[in-house]
């Protein structure tokens, strides 16, 4: 008889062949398990812990996230130690300079509270002495057929191409056209404004011609720069009421914040970027007992202390004249095609400079006494001696003559002239040295002929 189950009630019975045969029968009990029925608190701390670990990971990265918010912010910055003294928006340089590594090595705040000028170092040329020509008589030959533009005029003198070689041969003493030609050329400020210039011995300067950009005030300068430097900014009557249509009006001390206001008068250029090119590049003329100068342009705000910035630039490597390698490109024919690209000048202007670039044999190299041949002038950095001088009035004289791109005529001015202590600082500390923001708006040109 084959083996039989059956379940009655909770008991099984089962049957064998060998149980029959015996007549005994073997019980065996199932016995049921009790569950107890789960609690509610027990269902919540199971849930809790599936759901814990996710919880857990989200609410770190909140706290991390806070931190972080809350380490960049001002009340951070209250805690933290103090920054140099001057101003609360030096406060905001130090945040900067925390979120990335500053690339300009600069002193510490006492050494820069104790920094002294010193006089710029003598350089391996033979210039002592600069003349400028003016509208007394000189010898100039057939002054028309050497015109290549109409932009020389009054205030530029008129140049010849015989006199443009002369200018690259530097004597003892030498004579160059550099602005301020004539009495009549233009670019008037008043005699309280010419007072203030003379007294300066450090400029900060930039401009603004044309309605164009709003001043950007400087931070993360120490109390004593704010006593020795003179921060001057160019506008012209354009300019001045653009500002005042937007509630920035010049204090009673002729200032908007730390910015000394120079109103311009009988701009001598249609071409606003050239009237911009008076302070930039020829600023001993209008600042004649400047030992430096520093260009900042109108886009960007200068964010270090102005004496730091002399020692750490020109100083420590004996330097006359510093200021950033170009980002993007190397080569000034490079620059000039990429300025006709960018419609920034017209392609039969930039073919008359490069070719005459060309002629004077300037070659087509990406490197110059190892380092990029081709530099970006928003800001500049130099001293006032007889050298640097010569210098920048010949790269005005080059911008004037040619296009308004400076930094096409920079390279070819820097082989020609060769002047010794021409600092070109990497971008890094460029980046460090302002803060470009971007032009705001487009400058008006002037709706007049030119002298």
């Amino acid at each position: 008889m084959s083996s039989s189950s059956s379940l009655i009630q909770g008991i099984s019975i089962s049957v064998s062949d060998d149980d029959e045969a015996s007549g005994k029968v073997r019980v065996r009990v199932r016995r049921k398990r009790n569950r107890h029925p789960v609690s509610a608190h027990r269902r919540f701390l199971r849930r809790a812990a599936r759901l814990g670990g996710p919880l857990l990971l989200a609410a770190l990265a909140v706290s991390l996230f806070a931190y972080e918010y809350y380490r960049l912010s001002p009340f951070y910055s209250s805690s933290s130690p103090p920054p140099p003294p001057p101003t609360q928006a030096a406060g905001n340089l130090s945040r900067v300079d925390r979120a990335r590594k500053s690339c300009l090595k600069m002193l510490d705040t006492e050494m820069l509270q104790n920094l002294e000028l010193r006089e710029p170092p003598e350089q391996n040329l033979p210039v002592k002495e600069v003349v400028y020509r003016s509208s007394l008589p000189h010898l100039e030959d057939n002054i028309s057929s050497h015109m290549t533009n109409s932009r020389f005029n009054s205030f530029t003198g008129y140049q010849t191409l015989t006199e443009r070689e002369e200018s690259f041969k530097p004597k003892e003493t030498t004579a160059v056209h550099c602005g301020f030609y004539s009495e009549n050329g233009g670019f008037r400020v008043s005699d309280v404004d010419k007072d203030y210039m003379r007294s300066c011995r450090v400029v900060v300067a930039t401009c603004a011609f044309g309605g164009g950009d709003d001043l950007h005030q400087p931070v993360g300068m120490t109390e004593v720069s704010v006593k020795k430097v003179c921060y001057v900014a160019f506008w012209d009557e354009v300019t001045l009421s653009a500002q005042h249509e937007e509630g920035k009006k010049i204090g009673e001390d002729l200032r908007i914040g730390l910015w000394r206001i120079i109103l311009v008068r009988d701009l001598p250029f249609t071409d606003q970027r050239l009237n911009g090119k008076i302070p930039k590049l020829i600023s001993h003329r209008l600042f004649p007992m400047a030992r430096y100068s520093i260009w900042v342009d109108s886009k960007s705000q200068f964010r270090r202390d102005p004496l730091g910035v002399i020692e750490a630039l020109l100083w420590r490597s004996n330097s006359s004249l510093a200021l950033s390698e170009h980002g993007a490109r190397s080569s000034l024919y490079d620059e000039g095609n990429a300025i006709v690209r960018k419609h920034k000048a017209t392609p039969e202007e930039v073919k008359i400079q490069l070719d005459q670039y060309r002629q004077d044999g300037i070659p087509d190299d990406k490197r110059f006494n190892g380092k990029k041949a081709l530099a970006e002038a928003s800001a500049i950095v130099r001293d006032h001696a007889p050298s640097t001088n010569l210098f920048m009035c010949l790269w005005f004289n080059e911008v004037v003559r040619f296009t308004s791109r400076d930094q096409l005529s920079f390279p070819y001015v820097l082989r020609r002239l060769r002047l010794p202590g021409v600092h070109l600082f990497p971008v890094c500390a460029r980046k460090d040295l302002v803060n470009s923001f971007g032009h705001r708006r487009k400058v008006k040109p002037l709706a007049k002929e030119g002298r």
